[in-house]
């Protein structure tokens, strides 16, 4: 299938102009949180770049960024095990952390991530993601903060893809059934 049809053949979820009102509030929220701790902003990479790079345009309080990349779903529409694919880029020890993904689905990435940071010493952390879906069987951990809710649908956009792609698009969208695994 040309990835150009994914975007035809989907669901909108949420427009372009409600992802960058929520976005917009969400960075108000973290600014009101976050100005006085010297905080490291912690990118989730692939799919927290999005999230990431528009809230550096909005935070207007001095940081530093880092990253870390791992995955669980490996450009597939269905997960698996995290896999540790890059540690995290700095020292954290001591620091406030903004840990910023792109979905809290399951919970199982950022559970994990937060573990991590407090074994290396991360001193408060904070994370925040695009969207939390409404799925069952989701870890006790719960992001700090939320910009968006959806259902349990396969989504893209906005940092998450559709087998690599569509992280680029500025709305978020769902995939019907049918589509999960046409390539």
């Amino acid at each position: 299938m040309n990835m150009s049809e994914v975007v035809d053949r989907s669901r909108l979820m949420h427009d372009e102009a409600t992802v960058r009102a929520a976005i917009d509030q969400l960075a108000l929220r973290l600014d009101l949180a976050l100005r006085f701790h010297n905080p490291v902003l912690v990118c989730v990479l692939q799919g927290g770049v999005y999230l990431a790079g528009q809230l550096l345009a909005r935070l207007r309080f001095p940081l530093q960024q880092a990253t870390v990349q791992v995955s669980r779903y490996a450009n597939s529409t269905e997960p698996g095990d995290l896999r540790w694919l890059s540690p995290l880029s700095m020292d954290v020890s001591g620091r406030s952390v903004l840990l910023v993904d792109d979905v809290f689905d399951r919970g199982l990435t950022l559970s994990l991530l937060h573990d991590h940071l407090i074994a290396v010493g991360a001193q408060q952390i904070l994370s925040a993601v695009v969207v939390r879906k409404a799925v069952e069987h989701q870890t006790p951990y719960r992001p700090d903060y939320i910009a968006l809710e959806c259902g349990a649908d396969y989504l893209f956009g906005c940092g998450m893809d559709y087998h690599g792609y569509w992280r680029n698009l500025p709305e978020i969208r769902a995939l019907s059934e049918a589509m999960k695994d046409i390539h």
